[in-house]
């Protein structure tokens, strides 16, 4: 039936929302024969999603409590376009009971679940209450109304370290943090309270006993507005950082039919013991023995659920559409089946090497190369809210895109995930990309042997760096002279810095580091200097570790480069992150990703031997809070102020024993990467 002949007849649907999701509802709406009115803020001006769109109206300024967090200026652009109904997406004012009922003041259709069902998984203390009166199983903890520091320290107490602190009316890992002793509990309850606070003007927490070896198994419910429900199976996600998700898959390894089955219908019965409508996620904790605990329903569709569609076949975009239209569920319980296996990973611009912090910049390149890679796209997506050449603001969430595969089974869909990450070819903006790789190609990760802490278990493997060999120093280095050489002003020989010389060889040393070292002059074992010999108009004569080596690089398509050393040529994609600390060269291939700190040491350069007196941002965001005094005496490692920025918050420490002499900007200022945000009189 026509979405315009059904009982709620829908025609145009205006996106609440940015990004991939935006750009997905958009496309579906286009194929059902829906007109899409995209919103955006003065920073997504020009994104992708506005781009997509048949209309594109502006909410306001670029923080999203003043755009996509506006309730009033949502509302008023939906009756400006003349929209039937509004797809919220993910995020902002999908789980906004608030927003829900505006809506039905409005006479506007939410595509989602009633204002009732948001409420009552909202608060999270009353959602484990009515969960347990509904015979779903909880996990031990405290979801009471008394928000005393002294009572949650007590509550805390009582239920033993480790316990999870968490936003009673949060989600996805805002507010949220694990608490390993009783002495830590006090610094961990400011902060949580103070992302709820940001995060959804919220800051009441509630407890619970964190499991040290668990599963994060997830299953997705559909009702409809006639009384019936389904499960479209489950998600394991218990890959994560921050506790958000980064690799998910479906089906979850390990799950008997049986288990598949009680966990399913505890789902379904969750869901309408609280009226829900619509798409939902109804979240697991697993234990080895295979008991599982309630967790949390986020009452929206989920960032992972392509892996359901991927394995199942349907449209979860599509199935929201008609159960808005007031149509039932496409289909029934006995009619869903399990079809082969799919992984989801999600890029985000951030730094892994540096504890995940965000990264904003302009994105050169973004492209898949499906061909090249022998990737079937039957088989392979790549839901994306980007192009290349557009701007990563520091406002939003850092999630770029979503690569998705599908196999036959678990090894085949992961080896198309690998070959899909090496094919994946984004520059302009660090990524998280050579970190998936690392988490896919992961043994115990191939083997399914999964927990919520698989990164942090497996850290030592995760972020050591390859021991690199003379011949990858060499092309690290001989791709800097080539960056020197560009460079060059090519009229002038006085003004050349390619290492020019009258009468004498030219020689260049060019020192390189391991990111993880960006600042610690006193580790110059981490320092290697590679003296480079010209030979002619391409070609050097490189001295590594005491090897001599000869070599040449020649520019190929994009960022690819072919490097010779002594007779040995590969292919590389080789480009320059800038950062606060210096150039990050970063070289790269199918297998894994090179980044090495360079600087040139015969040019004249004081910075790197003065003692460093400031600190500055190192990513664009907003300054939380101030931690001490100006005049203030710390030791090295002190916390001194926190940032927030892509809704994670960030705190910076005291590079050295000395004094603080004064700050730079105030609790809630802007800062850019790279801004220095105080001064900083270190002891000799």
């Amino acid at each position: 039936m026509s979405l315009a002949n059904a009982p709620t007849p829908l025609s145009t649907v205006l996106i609440a929302n940015r990004g991939e999701i935006a750009c997905r509802v958009i496309r579906t709406a286009r194929r059902l024969g829906l007109k899409s009115v995209a919103v955006y803020s003065d920073a997504d001006a020009m994104a992708y999603h506005v781009r997509e769109a048949d209309e594109a109206l502006r909410l306001g300024p670029a923080p999203a409590r003043e755009s996509y967090l506006n309730v009033k200026a949502v509302i008023e652009a939906a009756k400006r376009s003349g929209a039937s109904a509004i797809h919220p997406g993910y995020g902002f004012l999908s789980e906004n009971a608030e927003f829900v009922a505006a809506c039905e003041q409005a006479g506007i259709v939410f595509i989602g679940p009633p204002a009732s069902a948001i409420a009552a998984m909202g608060d999270k203390s009353a959602a484990k209450a009515r969960m347990d009166a509904a015979g779903v199983p909880l996990v031990p903890g405290y979801h009471g109304d008394d928000q005393d520091e002294a009572t949650l320290k007590t509550e805390a107490d009582q239920i033993g370290y480790p316990v999870l602190l968490k936003a009673s009316a949060g989600g996805g890992g805002k507010g949220m943090r694990i608490v390993e002793r009783g002495e830590d509990f006090q610094a961990a309850l400011e902060g949580c309270r103070r992302e709820s606070q940001a995060a959804f003007n919220d800051q009441r927490m509630l407890i619970e006993k964190y499991l040290t070896q668990p599963r994060h198994v997830e299953v997705q419910v559909f009702c409809d507005s006639h009384g019936d429900g389904v499960y479209l199976f489950e998600r394991d996600c218990s890959v994560q950082r921050r506790h958000q998700k980064v690799l998910e898959e479906a089906p979850a390894p390990g799950m008997t039919q049986e288990l598949r089955r009680q966990m399913g219908d505890a789902a379904v019965r969750a869901a309408k013991e609280i009226g829900y409508v619509g798409a939902g996620t109804v979240e697991f904790l697993l234990n080895a023995d295979n008991s599982f605990y309630f967790m949390e329903m986020n009452t929206r569709l989920q960032v992972e659920h392509p892996v359901t569609e991927m394995i199942t076949g349907e449209d979860l975009v599509e199935w929201q559409l008609r159960v808005a239209a007031g149509l039932p569920l496409p289909k029934r319980q006995e009619e869903l089946t399990i079809t082969g296996h799919a992984f989801e990973a999600r890029l985000y611009a951030e730094d892994p090497e540096q504890d995940f912090l965000p990264a904003t910049g302009h994105l050169e390149r973004f492209e898949l190369d499906m061909a090249g890679a022998n990737l079937d796209p039957s088989r392979v997506r790549l839901d994306s809210g980007v192009e290349a050449g557009d701007e990563i603001t520091m406002y939003y969430d850092p999630m770029l895109a979503k690569l998705i595969t599908h196999g036959d089974d678990r090894d085949q869909a992961l080896a198309t995930l690998n070959r899909a990450l090496s094919a994946l070819d984004v520059s302009g903006v660090t990524t998280n990309r050579a970190f998936l790789q690392r988490l896919a190609s992961h043994a115990d990760f191939r083997k399914a042997e999964l927990t919520t802490r698989f990164i942090e278990l497996h850290e030592a493997e995760l972020f050591s760096k390859a021991t690199l060999d003379n011949e990858a120093y060499a092309s690290a280095a001989l791709f800097a002279l080539d960056l020197l050489q560009r460079e060059s002003h090519k009229d002038s020989p006085w003004a050349r810095r390619d290492g020019w010389r009258l009468n004498a060889p030219a020689r260049i040393r060019i020192a390189l580091t391991d990111p993880a070292h960006a600042g610690d002059d006193a580790d110059s074992s981490a320092i290697l200097t590679v003296l480079a010999e010209r030979q002619g108009k391409s070609a050097w004569r490189l001295q590594v570790n005491d090897h001599i080596l000869e070599g040449q690089l020649q520019r190929l398509e994009g960022d690819g480069v072919a490097i010779l050393l002594d007779g040995h040529r590969r292919r590389w994609l080789a480009r320059r992150d800038r950062t606060p600390h210096g150039d990050v060269l970063v070289l790269g291939d199918a297998e894994q990703e090179t980044r090495l700190f360079w600087r040139r040491l015969d040019a004249v350069d004081h910075g790197h031997h003065e003692v460093d007196a400031t600190l500055t941002a190192p990513m664009h965001g907003t300054v939380v809070t101030l931690l001490i005094e100006p005049g203030e005496r710390v030791e090295k490692g002190t916390p001194l102020m926190v940032m927030e920025a892509m809704k994670m918050e960030h705190t910076l420490n005291a590079p050295a024993d000395g004094v603080v002499e004064a700050f730079h900007f105030a609790a809630g200022d802007t800062v850019g990467q790279g801004d220095e945000l105080l001064t900083f009189n270190a002891d000799e």
